[in-house]
């Protein structure tokens, strides 16, 4: 739903309109921008909310932004400020406003989602109670960070109109394969339970580097899991006994190899951040094709994606919004889509810090099961190899 708001400077009758999209606007079919193999989202004005910390308390608000959101030059912030693109509990401010604990604070930004491959997301089964489809790499699930349309439930929602969608199981944005999305809370609820209660076997296929044991391995390590940096370490007892993370088990089966890759059937027990891919290096036999955990070091990954996404984490609704005059205004559209003087991504249509050099990971899902059920992916073009 679209409501209007109108903030104009004392006697100044000009004002520039925006729309501004809220959660309630469903993704549609002309969002999107097919270019160069990859799908972009049209980039969109959308307020951002956060509420004053107390460590951000006693801060002026443009000091607040450019020290704690360091994306944006303090010039930028000071404009936003202005013009009142960054509000407080929904009133503009000076530059100089000192914060309070737990006010509400908005900014409204020109919107650029990270672009992802343009794979078709294709249905394998349409039930009345359950979707599956075959999730491509790098499209993540739902909503997060800086992801809201380019999702696996915003171009269900876009391109099939089906919502609402209960996803109920993860899988990492860079791994493809099968999805089952519940179409209602109750279905949801019982795989749920049946996940909960260990009753759903998964499997999923891997390519891997080097020649795997053929009578396969049972990896049992424990997985912690370091947000900052995005990354998992397989752990095992120290001299004292003590083992960090959580208890991980993952049973790996050769399926063929060429002598230098493998693949692997993958059939986690538990379900931990990135465990197939650290268990498979921790057996010395690497995802081949995974940056990541290739070598003790982050290798390719865009810090400035990645503080983007953290950076984004919170998101709110809007209604229609209309600026002052000393906002500058929205210039003409280039490759169907309108550039915003102010925005900082602009005229670039990704964000910056994802370069589209981004590629999926060899690991797919292909099945899982569970009491009196089975659904399947078909198997990805890589996982054949040569004889």
């Amino acid at each position: 739903m679209n409501k209007r708001k109108r903030e104009e400077e004392a006697g100044n009758s000009n004002s520039m309109e925006i729309v501004w999209q809220t959660p309630a606007n469903p993704p549609e079919p002309q969002d999107y921008i097919l270019r160069n193999g990859r799908r972009h989202v049209r980039p969109y004005y959308f307020e951002f909310i956060s509420h004053v910390k107390n460590r951000w308390a006693g801060k002026t608000i443009v000091d607040l932004f450019a020290e704690e959101f360091k994306g944006r030059p303090y010039d930028y912030y000071v404009s936003a400020v202005k013009c009142g693109r960054i509000q407080v509990d929904g009133e503009i401010v000076p530059v100089s406003y000192i914060v309070k604990q737990s006010q509400k604070i908005s900014h409204f930004l020109h919107r650029h989602e990270p672009p992802v491959m343009a794979h078709d997301v294709s249905v394998l089964q349409n039930e009345l109670d359950v979707l599956t489809v075959c999730k491509p790499a790098s499209v993540p699930v739902h909503p997060c960070g800086q992801y809201r349309k380019n999702t696996i439930v915003g171009i269900l929602q876009a391109e099939y109109g089906l919502a609402p969608l209960f996803p109920i199981h993860r899988l990492d944005r860079l791994v493809s394969g099968l999805l089952i999305l519940a179409r209602n809370a109750s279905k949801a609820d019982f795989f749920r339970q049946q996940i909960e209660a260990g009753l759903v076997q998964k499997q999923y296929i891997a390519k891997v580097i080097g020649v795997f044991p053929e009578d396969g391995i049972m990896v049992d390590a424990n997985i912690d899991y370091n947000a900052r940096e995005g990354r998992s370490t397989a752990e095992v007892e120290n001299a004292n006994g003590a083992v960090k993370g959580k208890a991980a088990s993952t049973k790996f089966t050769r399926i063929s190899t060429d002598g230098t890759h493998s693949i692997v059937l993958c059939e986690p027990i538990t379900g931990r951040t990135h465990q197939i891919r650290v268990h498979l290096q921790y057996t010395g036999h690497p995802i081949a094709n995974d940056m990541l955990y290739l070598s003790e070091h982050v290798i390719g990954r865009s810090a400035g994606g990645m503080s983007a996404d953290r950076a984004a984490a919170n998101s709110g609704h809007s209604p229609e919004f209309i600026f002052h005059d000393n906002c500058p205004r929205e210039e003409n559209s280039r490759d169907d889509f309108s550039i915003d003087p102010m925005c900082t991504n602009c005229p670039n249509l990704a964000p910056k810090g994802y370069d589209g050099l981004e590629e999926g990971l060899w690991l797919h899902c292909f099945r899982y099961s569970g009491s009196g059920w089975t659904y399947e992916c078909p198997y990805p073009d890589w996982a054949s190899l040569p004889e």
